[in-house]
């Protein structure tokens, strides 16, 4: 009979660098150290998760752990190069080999090294929505559904209920009935139309940012060498945010630990917002179920806010039934006590947030050092309105995000199909820029294209050999030789209009310089050509702002030349999207400006003063929540996460008045969660008004020590609701 042999865990015999014990909290500590096998770190707001996962991360390669068998995954682009950067930080040095990024940029990673198995080249292009929107219109057109005659759903719907059966694991008719039961119907042509955006985004060597995902896991799932490949690969994994996770990505590390189990999920259940999104909190909730044996570590210890808020936090949590429960302490003095503010109406309540923002700063505090918090953001346009009529700058988190802009995609549109003559969305943007072009136009020119061009993708299914599990990457097939674009362009230009000969010839010629053997991998360059070649023409007739887009064309080809090749950057480009506007324009540091968000937007960020307004009943909590207790609770979360982003003073405004459909002010009870709350851990203050303060006038002087005073740019936030 074989017997078991227990292997100790290897420890350097080099003395460690890092003092662990002295740089860490006892709580800390014991999460850093913590032995072999899954376990779940329990991090409260403000108490050092990013901290206590990068010593984890320095803990393991000091004690042997190589780290290239070490996978970090997060969920956004500037946490990962926050914590790849404090990593190298503490060790003395970069460390090139360690696995670190979101689970969209590593899943690009793995897939682009075994893209052959699932039939793909590995030049395949990704999606964003803006894509993939296009692309569903074009399923819809193909299917032959007259939009005209049936309440069909726009692309934009379709994608979300598309992305939202695969992250969530539901069949897509159940997801239709629960959540859009008028479509119901219809539920056979939305699943027609789901095959024929598969087929389409295969056929077109395409995927997009859930693929990225679920290609992952098939592929792991299908292929029985590179799942043990990576599992002996990654002998530990961590993961920040947990609590986000949604089922697919929890189904993703579960494969990729199912060898060793040396799994770290910190997060916190507490902070659990995202539901509307497909995140699960039953993941984290779960997880001793899911992972028998784990260690739980808790860690409370917060070193961002007073202790008077901290007090109130823990009572705004307390009321959750399904919770791991912790108390927050403080590492900071005392300081004053959380304020709640009653207000007569919505104007007099913007009146309050404008008046005390410049007591405070008139004080010494930053007015980006304030933030304004909403459940949605109409609950801010009374607040707009007066930070305009005053001259208070302000910015709005959700700004319109930098890669998203029209003429960025235009101008990537170049980039793509150079790269990927089969990419179909990329060819049909760029021909509907020409004259005389509409969509059918687009889709008949497509079809002369693609006909001439070839099957060029996918590919049959290659097997690539496997290494002997020492680490080493598997080999992958190189990439398959460049297809010139340009004469395919001459050899339809008879299909183009008359009247778009000469754009036709003029796109083409571009097109040829691109291709150049100096160019085509320089994507810099690449796009400096485009805009010089004919596409500043087209933006100067076609948009407002035209010299403020080439000013944003510069900087995007800057940013490009730091990229080896093409298809790296159009990736980068492609998994950027979620970064915000504001994050990637040059901002003079000097320049102050009130913050304006959503408490989704601002989870993970801190601020001096917190303001958190319309805290009424059916707003904060939003009355569609309450229709379940996980409804309810999940608000209740919300509201933690917005007073738990204050460091010094808090402020909980609640307006009496606000306007309602058809006229006139409607009374507002005050929020369940303020009532909630102990009376001695707030001070309260009324309101007494000398003048109607908010009161329609004209602007008063512009106030010149602040800035210009814009706005960014206000879409929808996913989270907002209908008043």
């Amino acid at each position: 009979m074989p017997r078991d042999y227990q292997l100790q865990p290897f420890r350097s015999g080099a003395p460690l660098r890092i003092d662990y014990e002295g740089e860490l909290n006892a709580q800390q500590f014991a999460a850093v150290s913590a032995p072999p096998g899954p376990s779940l770190v329990l991090a409260g707001a403000g108490a050092g998760k990013t901290r206590t996962l990068t010593y984890r991360v320095a803990w393991l390669i000091e004690h042997g752990v190589p780290a290239e068998r070490i996978l970090l995954l997060t969920f956004t682009n500037k946490s990962a190069r926050e914590m790849m950067q404090r990593v190298a930080d503490l060790l003395g040095g970069e460390q090139a080999q360690l696995w670190g990024g979101t689970f969209h940029s590593v899943g690009n990673r793995v897939l682009r090294r075994h893209a052959e198995r699932l039939g793909y080249r590995q030049d395949f292009t990704i999606a964003d929505r803006e894509d993939a929107k296009d692309l569903l219109a074009a399923c819809i057109t193909a299917a032959g559904v007259d939009v005209k005659a049936t309440r069909f759903p726009k692309p934009e719907v379709l994608g979300d209920l598309f992305s939202m059966a695969l992250n969530t694991g539901r069949p897509l008719r159940d997801l239709i009935a629960a959540e859009h039961d008028s479509f119901l119907p219809l539920a056979d042509l939305i699943t027609d139309i789901q095959r024929r955006y598969a087929e389409r985004k295969r056929g077109a060597g395409m995927m997009d940012f859930d693929d990225l995902l679920a290609l992952w896991l098939r592929l792991l799932r299908e292929n029985a060498d590179l799942r043990d490949y990576y599992q002996r690969r990654f002998q530990h994994v961590l993961v920040d945010e947990y609590q986000d996770t949604n089922k697919l990505q929890a189904e993703l590390l579960d494969e990729l630990a199912g060898r060793h189990r040396n799994l770290m999920a910190v997060g916190d259940d507490a902070q659990s917002i995202y539901s509307w999104r497909g995140a699960d909190f039953a993941n984290i909730l779960c997880f001793r179920e899911r992972y028998p044996g784990a260690q739980v570590f808790k860690i409370e210890t917060n070193y961002r806010s007073t202790p008077e808020i901290l007090a109130l936090a823990n009572a705004a949590i307390a009321p959750n039934t399904r919770q791991f429960p912790k108390q927050l302490h403080a590492a900071r003095p005392s300081g004053a006590k959380p304020v709640l503010v009653i207000c007569g109406e919505a104007g007099e309540q913007a009146a309050f947030v404008a008046q005390r923002a410049l007591e405070l700063r008139d004080e010494g505090q930053r007015l980006d050092d304030m933030c304004v918090l909403y459940r949605s953001h109409f609950h801010a346009m009374e607040l707009q309105f007066e930070l305009t009529r005053r001259n208070i700058p302000f910015s709005i988190t959700s700004g319109i995000r930098f890669f998203e802009q029209a003429h960025v995609k235009d101008v990537a549109a170049y980039l793509k199909l150079v790269t990927n003559p089969a990419d179909e969305l990329a060819f049909k943007r760029l021909v509907r820029m020409l004259p005389g072009i509409g969509g059918k136009g687009a889709d008949k020119l497509w079809t002369a294209f693609s006909s001439v061009l070839g099957p060029v993708a996918p590919v049959a299914p290659v097997a690539p050999p496997v290494s002997d599990n020492d680490g080493g990457d598997i080999p992958s097939a190189p990439p398959g030789p460049h297809i010139a674009v340009a004469p395919l362009l001459s050899a339809v230009a008879g299909s183009a209009p008359k009247k778009s000969a000469a754009a036709w010839a003029q796109f083409t010629a571009t097109v040829s310089q691109c291709e150049a053997d100096d160019v085509r991998e320089a994507p810099g360059r690449l796009i400096r050509l485009v805009v010089e070649a004919d596409y500043e023409d087209y933006l100067k007739a076609t948009y407002e702002n035209p010299r403020g887009r080439l000013e944003d064309l510069e900087q995007l080809a800057n940013y490009a030349e730091q990229f080896s090749g093409t298809a790296d950057f159009l990736s980068q480009l492609a998994l950027q999207t979620n970064v915000e506007a504001e994050e990637n324009q040059p901002r003079d540091p000097d320049e102050e400006r009130l913050k304006l968000s959503t408490v989704h937007q601002a989870k993970g960020l801190e601020f001096g003063t917190v303001f958190v307004i319309m805290l009424c009943e059916g707003l904060f909590p939003s009355g569609r929540s309450l229709d379940s207790i996980e409804g309810e609770e999940e608000e209740r979360r919300l509201f933690y996460v917005a007073v738990t982003r204050a460091k010094n003073e808090l402020y909980l405004c609640h307006p009496l008045l606000r306007f309602a459909q058809g006229g006139g002010n409607a009374l507002q009870q005050p929020s369940r969660f303020l009532g909630e709350l102990p009376k001695e851990l707030v001070d309260e203050w009324n309101l007494r008004p000398t003048f109607n303060a908010y009161a329609e006038r004209a602007p008063s002087p512009a106030r010149t020590d602040f800035g210009d005073g814009e706005a960014d740019a206000d879409p929808v936030d996913p989270g907002d609701e209908p008043f």
